[in-house]
């Protein structure tokens, strides 16, 4: 069964889109395709997405789907003439929320997503650059400054968690890649032992890792089964040695692997200094 869906914005699609794929996880057994539409702010606009939103029902023969948060009344009354199932995001909740606050809302486009906090912005552009300045174990000198560093086998999802973890929570995360040589004695690389309680372990399926590496790598050392299986299990010891906590990233998006980290390393955002490193 496959079903067409619109994300349509009057602002950039962000909070439909990320609500909305929220929403469509939970039926697994439909294929979606997924069509954002941002920046529907003229009734000009919206006649525009109508004639697509109707093309596309004639194509798949169903009724598409449309989740919006489109605040201007006069253009979400013109896509509402598209046929779709509407499902209206901020009008489920901001008018519930209207009467228990007693107060209007403001109703002002791409609210969520402007630079309201200037320092909270600034905070997480800053973490970005420090995820990137202190990637894959480059260098060490600023451990200091970090929230949480990350520890794991190359290939096994650090640095995409790390720049996560910045962009979108303001966590200074750096990574340190573990290798062959230093699970062979089980034994903490000296550059990391100041930082034990900021260190947080991840692990992969060797299988897995195995074929990440073998698209990067293919017919290695690097990328053959037996290596992958081994410095996996020996980063797995080491973990369990040192008592440091480590997570699955297997069968983890980015997002639950960047909740599931702040969440077991008691990580909570927080305005920072700016750093510069």
């Amino acid at each position: 069964m496959k079903r067409s869906v619109f994300f349509i914005s009057d602002a950039t699609g962000i909070t439909a889109e990320a609500l909305g794929k929220s929403l469509l996880s939970q039926f697994e057994s439909i294929e979606f395709e997924r069509i954002t539409l941002p920046y529907i702010d003229t009734v000009q606009k919206a006649q525009q997405a109508v004639e697509r939103i109707k093309k596309q029902a004639e194509w798949d023969g169903e009724r598409p789907i449309v989740i919006d948060t489109i605040l201007n009344q006069e253009v979400r009354e013109v896509i509402s003439t598209s046929g779709a199932y509407m499902a209206d995001v901020f009008g489920a909740f901001l008018r519930p929320l209207e009467v228990e606050l007693n107060k209007k809302s403001s109703y002002t486009v791409g609210k969520a997503h402007s630079i309201v906090n200037d320092r909270h912005y600034m905070d997480r552009i800053a973490a970005v650059h420090f995820a990137l300045d202190n990637d894959d174990g480059a260098r060490t000198t600023h451990y200091e400054n970090a929230d949480i560093i990350l520890l794991g086998v190359s290939r096994c999802g650090k640095t995409p968690t790390c720049l996560y973890l910045g962009l979108q929570y303001g966590i200074c995360a750096a990574n340190y890649p573990l290798t062959e040589e230093d699970t062979e004695e089980l034994r903490l690389p000296r550059e990391l032992v100041p930082y034990r309680d900021k260190l947080f372990g991840l692990t992969i399926d060797p299988e897995r890792l195995q074929a990440i590496r073998h698209e990067r790598r293919a017919n290695s050392k690097y990328s053959s089964p037996r290596q992958c299986e081994m410095e996996v299990r020996g980063v797995e010891a080491l973990y369990n040695k040192e008592n440091i906590p480590w997570l699955d990233s297997t069968h983890h998006s980015i997002e639950e692997m960047a909740a599931r980290i702040m969440a077991e390393a008691n990580i909570t955002t927080h305005v920072k200094k700016h750093l510069s490193v």
